[in-house]
């Protein structure tokens, strides 16, 4: 097997086999044996003789690093336990015994490795009566806290933490207080909490209007009314201040439930992609699209025959996993088998890009985003066909749903979940996410720190001849090209990171991908420290207006225990003074010219931008006469601030509304001049550019991509690849953001949740 340091010491600390002292009892070759046999055994349910060369087959996917599932079948498949499933939602209803019910098979979950989503919808609000008792209701928040409780009580037996998602419809009487039951990152820490949002309240947001709030206790009485405007700005500015609350579009979610006739579809697992009725539970899986590429005319090609053979051999795998399950309760088990719903997704997807050549955050990236997920999902389909017309359809298959698709094993073929701890066993990146960092330390168990740079973009520096052990420090400081001017521009435009990329492409490539996925897509928007509310504002109405079935957001440092970096070092808290340079003019930019009507005359206005938004402004005058250097110097400091990252809209605020007296004087006896100066010109012009690029107006549709040619496939000489070759690192270098509580490595955001790409710790809520 081809297991790199950090996947070692995640199968070490997670998934191999301990014996009663802690002692390893197993290798990562007989972790996959032990999974692949128990697997494929479900096949004589069907009547195989003869399982091994299934079982093999399942091997060589894992073992390759081209397929894996999901954690509790890497830790459970084979054992006494057994339970394999990741993704459960349980029903909470509205009385003591059914909690309390809830929260004892919430716990049993979790024992056996599974996360838990719950709607809390059906519970009357805070200060209804409760005739039982004469006493009043406490509401859904407070009993999210006991939820809360007895995850922590549950340590799952040391492999993985409780996790749970809680939704509340926004119509409910108490969707205010349940906007703000996080405030304090230190409340309900084992949850991911979701607005489950209406179509009827989007409209009514875009239209300012009231809508109406219902009691679910009494049929859904209308008690009151909120306007969904204000509300909806709450939601964004508690997002804003530590990510969350998320949004979860309900009724798309039961617009693509193909069962109504079991119910509504009220809640997802802890990190959003996988809609499940009460008591469904999923199995996922992963593909490594890393490894699905193929040398083609000097470069790199997607290997569409290796794609669709693993697609077949995952399927077939998790379709068994539903046989080979042995289920928390009964209830669990008889609904999954109505359904026998998996989640197949990719993982490497940033990667693939890597070696593909195309930037994350272009036309391309996004129209292969779409290409991968289409094929993946129609052959996933045939697969599903194929295992019926052997094993039989759903038993709810329902051929009016489907249309005009041949009987399906399964209700749903694919997720997009994040990947966590198994991309770290494929050394690939998560999901459909972009690399969070092109390098980051590894703090070893005896906590020697190792620095591990992405290994395509090692292999290539040193063919382009740009490798320095400098420079490789300074991407470890910064995790970024943006400002490594010997770094060639075509390899800066391609090898981007999650904070490289804008928040508007971050949405876009969610919805590629949701486009061609039967369930839903778990990515997160990464945002700067310094992105407004408006900006949080914008992505969730795009993300409405995509087609998106829920958006999760992260503000870079706004959660409080973050530690963030000032300078080299770092230090609790924000930067008091940083020295922040420009991002080097792109190459290549597009954007509009405006005339507008000033004082002095005419000024033509340029404002242009790239895949990472808008960089540089020009200023003209017309004619002679007025202050030509004043906004020639204005345009300047504008397009140093966009490049050093600035938020645009502050740079509007303070531009809009600076008057000019001769402009003004002018204004009084020309209809034609709408501005008050020339700075508030060029404001009012940023921020058309701006509403016009979040409309998806000026995107490119035939954006060129200069890649790196060479000969063939490069690779790095062996000595430069060795650990006992890594860099001498400061305390400066090694010092994480945002530390692991368990090795002090750095962790990314994912999904709504964190994960220390070192040692596998992994953490929602």
């Amino acid at each position: 097997m081809e297991l790199g340091s950090n996947a070692g010491t995640v199968l070490e600390r997670r998934y191999l086999t301990k014996d009663e002292n802690g002692n390893i009892i197993e290798t990562p070759e007989e972790l996959f044996w032990r999974v692949a046999a128990a697997v494929a055994e479900s096949d004589r349910v069907f009547g195989a003789k003869n399982v091994k060369n299934t079982a093999r087959e399942f091997f060589e996917a894992m073992t390759s690093l081209r397929f894996l599932p999901n954690s509790p079948t890497l830790m459970n498949a084979g054992k006494p336990l057994g339970q394999l499933s990741a993704c459960f939602v349980l029903p909470v209803g509205d009385s003591m015994p059914e909690i309390f019910n809830t929260v004892k098979s919430a716990a049993l979950i979790h024992k056996s490795g599974g996360g838990t989503g719950f709607s809390f919808s059906r519970l009357r609000p805070s200060g209804s009566a409760v005739r039982s008792t004469g006493g009043v209701a406490s509401g859904p928040v407070s009993f999210m806290k006991v939820f809360n409780a007895a995850t922590e009580a549950v340590k799952q037996g040391g492999t993985r933490r409780g996790a749970n998602m809680g939704i509340l419809r926004v119509d409910h009487p108490d969707i205010l207080s349940f906007i703000d039951c996080k405030r304090d990152d230190n409340t309900i820490t084992n949850f991911n909490i979701s607005v489950g949002v209406t179509e009827a309240f989007m409209q009514a947001v875009e239209a300012g209007c009231d809508y109406e709030l219902r009691n679910p206790h009494n049929g859904r009485e209308v008690v009151s009314k909120l306007n969904a405007r204000e509300v909806f700005d709450h939601i964004v500015e508690m997002a804003w201040g530590n990510g969350e609350p998320g949004i979860i579009f309900l009724d798309r979610l039961n617009r693509d439930n193909v069962v109504p006739g079991e119910g509504e579809i009220e809640s997802t697992n802890p990190c959003g992609e996988q809609p499940l009725l009460p008591y469904e539970s999923c199995n996922l899986g992963s593909i490594n699209l890393a490894r699905m590429v193929k040398a083609h005319n000097g470069g790199y090609a997607v290997d569409y025959d290796a794609l669709g053979g693993i697609v077949d051999t995952a399927v077939h795998f998790l379709d068994n996993v539903i046989q080979a399950n042995k289920y928390p309760l009964d209830e669990i088990e008889t609904a999954t088998k109505k359904t026998r719903k998996i989640g197949l997704g990719v993982m490497g997807f940033a990667d693939m890009l890597y070696h593909l050549g195309i930037p994350y955050n272009s036309r391309e990236g996004l129209d292969t985003a779409e290409e991968l997920m289409r094929f993946i999902n129609e052959r996933a389909h045939k697969q599903s066909q194929n295992l019926a017309r052997e094993r039989g359809a759903f038993p709810l298959f329902d051929q009016s749903t489907y249309k005009n698709e041949l009987p399906l094993r399964n209700a749903t073929c694919t997720t997009i979940a994040p990947t966590g701890t198994i991309s770290i066993l494929c050394d690939a990146s998560s999901g459909v996410e972009p690399l969070f960092a092109l390098a980051f330390v590894r703090n070893v168990m005896d906590r020697d720190a190792l620095p591990q740079v992405n290994e395509y973009f090692r292999q290539t520096a040193i063919a382009r001849g740009f490798y320095s052990d400098e420079l490789m420090k300074r991407i470890l400081r910064e995790g970024t090209l943006a400002h490594t001017d010997e770094v060639p521009a075509d390899i800066r435009r391609v090898f981007v990171t999650a904070h490289d990329i804008s928040p508007e492409y971050h949405i876009r490539m969610q919805a590629a991908f949701q486009k061609y996925t039967d369930n839903a897509v778990s990515k997160t928007v990464n945002f700067p420290h310094s992105a407004t509310k408006e900006d949080v504002t914008q992505v969730y109405m795009l993300a409405y207006k995509l087609g998106c079935k829920g958006v999760t957001i992260y503000r870079d440092g706004s959660r409080s225990e973050q530690v963030l970096t000032v300078g080299h070092k770092r230090e609790r808290g924000y930067a008091k003074s940083t020295r922040i340079a420009p991002r080097p003019r792109p190459d290549v930019t597009q954007g509009i010219t405006e005339k507008v009507v000033i004082g002095c005359g005419n000024l033509y206005i340029t404002v242009n931008y790239d895949e990472s938004g808008i960089c540089e402004v020009f200023t003209n005058l017309g004619r002679a006469g007025g202050c030509p250097s004043q906004s020639e110097a204005t345009s300047r400091l504008v397009s140093t601030a966009l490049r050093a990252g600035l938020d645009v809209d502050a740079i509007i605020e303070q531009l809009k509304g600076i008057r000019c007296h001769s402009t003004l004087r002018q204004r009084a006896s020309n209809s034609n001049i709408k501005v008050l100066s020339c700075p508030d010109a060029i404001g009012r012009v940023l921020e058309k550019v701006k509403k016009l690029r979040m409309d998806g107006a000026m995107i490119s549709q035939n954006s060129q991509v200069a890649t790196c040619e060479a000969e063939e496939p490069v690779s790095a000489p062996e000595e430069l690849l060795r650990e006992d070759n890594a860099l001498s690192l400061s305390e400066e270098d090694i010092a994480a953001d945002n530390p692991c509580p368990e090795c002090g490595g750095e962790m990314d955001h994912d999904g709504g949740c964190v994960v220390c790409r070192g040692c596998g710790y992994s953490k929602c809520g």
